[in-house]
């Protein structure tokens, strides 16, 4: 398997840590009073189980997200001197335009 794969797969499961122990904090300190929501829902393991894989999807992809821009190379070659860009002066050209008789007579309310 390629470096990058691995990085990419490496930071993505640091992300899911990550989104375990946010889940896991929520339900610790019962925000919104979800611990009483998940534990006396039918549905609760399952709302557990998507807001887990949400958070695992949001927090992993902000890992391999932070990985790829730490890695830039500085391909600036430093010192010397730039020349300025030329600027073009503006200048006004007529641009022959054909009338329509039609719109003309419309536009007069006619």
């Amino acid at each position: 398997m390629p470096d990058y794969i691995k990085m990419i797969l490496r930071h993505a499961i640091y992300g899911g840590v990550i989104a375990v122990a946010f889940v896991g904090a929520l339900l610790w300190f019962n925000v919104a009073n979800l611990w009483h929501l998940v534990t006396h829902s039918s549905d609760g393991v399952l709302a557990l189980i998507v807001m887990t894989a949400l958070c695992w999807i949001t927090f992993g992809s902000v890992q391999v997200g932070i990985r790829i821009m730490m890695m830039a190379d500085n391909d600036d070659k430093g010192g010397g001197k730039r020349a300025p860009e030329p600027v073009v002066d503006p200048m006004a050209m007529p641009i022959p335009v054909r009338a329509d008789p039609v719109r003309a007579d419309e536009a007069r309310g006619r």
